[in-house]
């Protein structure tokens, strides 16, 4: 876990999502929670594994960071009140090897002002994708 959290200060402060001090100009647009997170997938059971890719998103105040697709995935995330595993459905429809090659997704930061540390691992890439397919914050 904490090669995690050193990776995501480190992509978050590349991002240039992290404050160290206030603005000079603060006005209506400073006054919001921050939602600044780093999302990854990593080959293996947690994140004592290489990590494969790394994205940032930061929903306020307007969606940005290198997620294919901010917007979208920050909309997923305020409807489910930042709970990530509600975005995790069961495997159903698709057919998948009983193959064991662990992939773990997991997310790292702060939504609405709350720290969070999230991460959940899949028996295989196939498993992974079946469930989380349909929404967009963990296609990346």
């Amino acid at each position: 876990m904490r090669k995690l959290t050193a990776l995501a200060t480190a992509v978050l402060a590349a991002a240039g999502l992290t404050a160290t001090a206030p603005s000079a100009h603060a006005g209506p647009g400073s006054l919001y929670a921050p939602s600044a997170l780093v999302l990854t997938t990593a080959r293996g059971e947690g994140f004592e594994t290489a990590i494969q890719r790394a994205v940032t998103l930061s929903c306020t105040p307007r969606p940005t960071g290198t997620h294919p697709s901010p917007a979208p995935a920050c909309r997923e995330l305020r409807q489910t009140a930042g709970h990530l595993s509600t975005l995790i459905s069961p495997a159903g429809g698709q057919p998948c090897t009983k193959i064991y090659a662990p992939v773990t997704i997991g997310v790292d930061g702060v939504w609405q002002g709350q720290r969070i540390s999230w991460q959940h691992t899949f028996a295989n890439p196939c498993e992974k994708e079946a469930a989380t397919s349909g929404n967009t914050v963990f296609a990346f």
